[in-house]
């Protein structure tokens, strides 16, 4: 019985000494040698001298190959691990792996009539991906006289069985009904962008169903954005596997990502250590352009460094800082609670509470923001929650697999019935004021109709709720945020929605004053983000504790003093 792993606990330690991140050896070692044999041949067009794959590609690239096909049982007709994800570096060759392992699977195929198919985000991506299968076929007389190069529709067609290899741009209709026994998906991070993306892939990959011998294989550099849609399921999951968490012998994973304690020391910013994540450094990775290129970020800030250190390291973009970014979103990942902060938490914690609410149109977000000063530490406290209706899935295309994920995870409800979702809020407020906690619920006075109806049939007093001006007239609680963020004095739920939120605020300096507002941020959405500003500017008037004594009492605070006096 033959056994295996895809984990690699200890990859962290692996990585950072630059040994190989494939933990599975060959399981039949005879389909690894053929394999190895073949992509080995293959010429490298676009290097020097045009040299073989097996005298230029690292240990790392003919780990993987060794894995892939060597993963075939071929008494069986079955490969027995069938996805792939490679996540590297910018400029590691990704386009070369891909021409060189579709290539080689195309020359050992065996099923007539057989497809194989690359799958790039962009017509631009699809050109880049074709050129050097394009190139290696052209290379080797044997196989040019084996195979017939289209080049004006990127087809590549087997003499011997009339297989073929497609790489094709991402279209839905391009890849519906596809029976592909290989399919290489390039630069999933660009999937993740869009929507319907998972339904496309769906389609793409369908046909291993009824190919036991085929395989996906995943291809990405880090996004240059919070990860999204497909990319983020699909590298969450590569990293539950690669860490033991999850047990899937048919899924492995190869990551070349810094290990937490390095980005928490800062050390992914230095470019000694830029090696970690660029297997090729020194190779097709060029430490003089890398070199020069950081420097330009560096010149134009925050956010072209996080650019810069996502594609060219490989590490995750929490938020998008750009020049014009909202100065509190540069502190708002380091102020997270640690293992998070539930509604019910801040509730139990807080000696007063005001709510903040904000937008509710059909393409936007019903922003709802609770913020709280903690009884024993006079910390704020402050969690957030979303409301939309589907058709804003529809109507902000470009950020619809984004609101699904949150949606996914929490952060933001997709209400089926226009009024649901305020009926939502109002409950909440509600949930404040039946624990005696509530002071304000502060509302721009633009939108505040139906919630002011939905409050008010929630038993909300009517001078509890008050219209919060916006524009210039917010600069107070935004400064205010800002302080309290820096400071350590405000902390949150560390939500991925409020993440992005701060990511999209764009300031507009006005006169002594700094506007955020929807018009400067675009089509990105700070809904949830202003509401806590409507929040904010109300504790900041530092209300009184509408539960004071009572509350240390009943949570046994200075009864477990008294025991001990």
């Amino acid at each position: 019985m033959k056994t295996w792993t895809t984990a690699c606990p200890d990859w962290e330690d692996r990585i950072v000494h630059g040994q190989s991140l494939v933990p599975l050896a060959p399981i039949f070692p005879e389909q690894a040698e053929d394999a190895l044999d073949v992509f080995g041949n293959l010429r490298m067009v676009d290097a020097d001298g045009s040299p073989l794959m097996a005298d230029t590609c690292r240990a790392w690239v003919l780990d993987l190959v060794a894995a892939l096909f060597g993963a075939y049982d071929e008494e069986a007709g079955r490969r027995l691990v069938t996805n792939y994800f490679l996540m590297v570096s910018k400029k590691n060759g990704k386009s070369t792996i891909a021409a060189g392992i579709m290539l080689t699977a195309l020359i050992l195929n065996t099923r007539p009539s057989g497809e194989f198919l690359i799958l790039a985000p962009t017509k631009e991506a699809a050109d880049n991906a074709f050129k050097p299968i394009r190139d290696m076929i052209d290379a080797d007389e044997d196989l040019k006289a084996r195979f017939h190069v289209q080049e004006y529709n990127r087809i590549v067609t087997d003499h011997l069985n009339k297989a073929n290899l497609k790489v094709v741009a991402a279209d839905s209709a391009t890849v519906t009904g596809k029976k592909a026994t290989g399919v290489f998906i390039d630069e999933l991070w660009e999937f993740g962008k869009q929507a319907k993306s998972a339904k496309m892939l769906l389609e793409a990959t369908g046909g291993l169903t009824s190919r036991p011998e085929g395989f996906v294989f995943y291809c990405t550099t880090q996004s240059d954005e919070p990860p999204a849609g497909v990319f983020k399921a699909k590298l969450d999951y590569a990293r539950n596997v690669r860490d033991g968490k999850i047990t899937d012998l048919r899924f492995l994973p190869v990551i070349y990502e810094f290990p937490k304690e390095m980005i928490k020391r800062g050390e992914h910013r230095d470019l000694a250590n830029a090696h970690v994540t660029n297997p090729n450094w020194g190779l097709s990775v060029d430490q003089q352009v890398i070199e020069q290129k950081y420097q330009e970020a560096q010149a134009e800030g925050e956010g072209a460094i996080r650019g810069f250190l996502a594609k060219h390291l490989n590490v995750e973009i929490g938020l998008d800082l750009r020049s014009d970014r909202w100065a509190g979103a540069e502190f708002w990942e380091v102020q997270a609670a640690p293992g998070g902060l539930t509604f019910e938490q801040l509730i139990d914690r807080s000696e007063v509470v005001d709510i903040g609410i904000d937008g509710g149109g059909l393409d936007d977000l019903l922003g709802f923001a609770a913020a709280g000063r903690d009884k024993l530490t006079r910390q704020w406290l402050l969690w957030t929650h979303a409301w939309a209706h589907p058709s804003v899935l529809e109507r902000r295309k470009s950020e619809a697999s984004r609101f699904l994920d949150f949606a996914g995870n929490g952060d933001l409800t997709l209400v089926e019935t226009i009024g649901d979702d305020v009926q939502d809020v109002a409950e909440l407020v509600a949930r404040v004021e039946a624990a005696g906690l509530l002071d304000k619920v502060g509302v721009d006075p633009s939108g505040i109709g139906a919630i002011l109806d939905a409050l008010a049939e929630a038993g909300i007093p009517e001078d509890k709720i008050i219209g919060i001006s916006q524009g210039w007239k917010l600069n107070g609680a935004i400064k205010t945020t800002e302080r309290k963020l820096a400071e350590g004095g405000l902390v949150h739920g560390g939500q991925p929605m409020m993440a992005w939120c701060c990511g999209n605020a764009r300031v507009v300096p006005a006169g002594n004053a700094i506007l955020i507002t929807k018009q400067a941020s675009g089509l990105a959405k700070i809904d949830p983000l202003m509401a806590a500003f409507n929040a904010i500017s109300l504790l900041s008037l530092n209300p009184q504790a509408q539960s004071g004594l009572d509350n240390y009492l009943a949570d046994g605070f200075f009864g477990l003093i008294g025991s001990n006096s």
